[in-house]
């Protein structure tokens, strides 16, 4: 191996990319790591428009792949936060029911995060709900004190300024424009230039099929995009003082517009999930034709559209009234007015979709001839990101044959 080609080569510069690259050096430090983000910056995408929180693992099916990372990367990443001086919360989270028809969805939610093994989880009364949230509305509530709130930003960059001083190579405006196999190698061409690697890495997020596709994999999956809209809350407040949720409809992917405390300052109220019109469609007016293409012809797109059509009528519906996505805030608190909000931020969401039309409810990795493919790794991903790491190196060093 030449000195310029490196043991492997990373595709995205998320926190999921660099969890993996974290676990690569500290299990195998003979191991020569490059990453490549075709950002200016790190975290451009779903690790820097997430909401900040640090998931206890309530909501995941026993055993899966989410359940078993989210709960163990939860210690890793307070570790990793202690020990490089990143701030973060344990605000604690109400996962409110509203009506006594939520009862059985919230039991089964309690039961789910007490199989997973989560620290002081509660089923509380509607009084002690509005002990920890005085303006709630509950008949009944999930407490879970240990769920936190972090700047996965600020965790990027102390992960960054780790690996750069273990010698670990960042390329960033370094867009993956081919792969090929040559020599024993595989060359990646970026807008920075080529790349030289012995194994590969894909940690893409919006765009992991089709960094697969570029290797000749084609997976089962395609990954469409979803916009998550948020309002903020005023300043000073006095409605909200840490994280509120509801009962998650079982049907759809997603939790529901909740509150949100930031880790720095002010609360956020969203999101809801509206399909996008481009894979970096972080604005109503953004449409990207490739994109509508790339969806338009997967069967999978059509599926889920006569599956939830309903559903993504009523949130394109809710993302252009302000006065209907005040009405789903006000099922948990009541109190809240108009003019408690102000216009928020925006994150897209890569959901991967089979051909039948379901979305992957599962972190989704799959392995090819010297290279892994991380396609579906949503929420809790950035929770998740070093145990999603540590999972990531062990098949690494099975399939690409890497020393201690």
């Amino acid at each position: 191996m030449s000195p310029e080609t490196k043991t492997v080569a990373i595709i995205g510069g998320g926190i999921v990319g660099l969890g993996t690259a974290m676990a690569l050096i500290e299990r195998f430090p003979r191991c020569s790591v490059t990453i490549l983000e075709k950002e200016a910056q790190l975290a451009s995408h779903q690790t820097g428009h997430n909401s900040g929180v640090i998931h206890a693992g309530i909501y995941y099916k026993p055993g899966s792949y989410k359940a078993r990372l989210c709960v163990s990367g939860v210690r890793l990443l307070t570790r990793f936060c202690e020990e490089n001086g990143v701030p973060y919360e344990r605000c604690g989270k109400l996962i409110a029911a509203v009506t006594p028809e939520e009862l059985p969805r919230l039991e089964n939610l309690y039961q789910r995060g007490a199989a997973n093994g989560i620290e002081g989880l509660q089923m509380i009364r509607a009084e002690q709900a509005r002990e920890i949230e005085p303006h709630v509305a509950a008949v009944k509530a999930l407490y879970s004190p240990r769920t936190a709130i972090v700047d996965f930003g600020e965790v990027c960059q102390a992960m960054a300024a780790k690996l750069a001083s273990s010698g670990v190579e960042i390329l960033t405006k370094a867009r993956a424009d081919s792969i090929r196999r040559s020599g024993g190698l595989l060359h990646i061409e970026t807008s920075r230039g080529t790349v030289a690697a012995c194994n590969l890495i894909s940690c893409g997020g919006l765009q992991s099929d089709r960094i697969a596709r570029l290797m000749g994999v084609e997976p089962e999956v395609r990954v469409i995009p979803f916009r998550g809209e948020y309002y903020n809350l005023r300043a000073g407040q006095h409605l909200v003082r840490g994280l509120i949720y509801p009962v998650p409809d079982p049907e759809f992917p997603f939790l529901g517009v909740h509150f949100t405390k930031r880790i720095r300052e002010g609360y956020e109220a969203g999101p809801n999930a509206v399909l996008a019109l481009a894979r970096q469609g972080y604005r109503k007016t953004d449409v990207c034709p490739v994109d509508l293409w790339d969806m338009a012809r997967f069967p999978g797109f059509w599926a889920m559209g006569r599956r939830y059509w309903r559903m993504a009528v009523f949130e394109y519906y809710r993302s252009f009234s302000r006065r209907a996505f005040l009405r789903a805030l006000q099922r948990l608190v009541p109190d809240l007015k108009d003019e408690d909000l102000t216009p928020g931020g925006s994150g897209v969401r890569a959901q991967c979709v089979r051909r039948d039309g379901t979305m992957v409810d599962d972190f989704l990795i799959v392995e090819a001839p010297n290279a892994i493919h991380v396609l579906n790794a949503p929420s809790p991903a950035a929770t998740a990101s070093l145990a999603i790491g540590g999972h990531i190196a062990d098949l690494a060093g099975k399939s690409f044959g890497l020393e201690c």
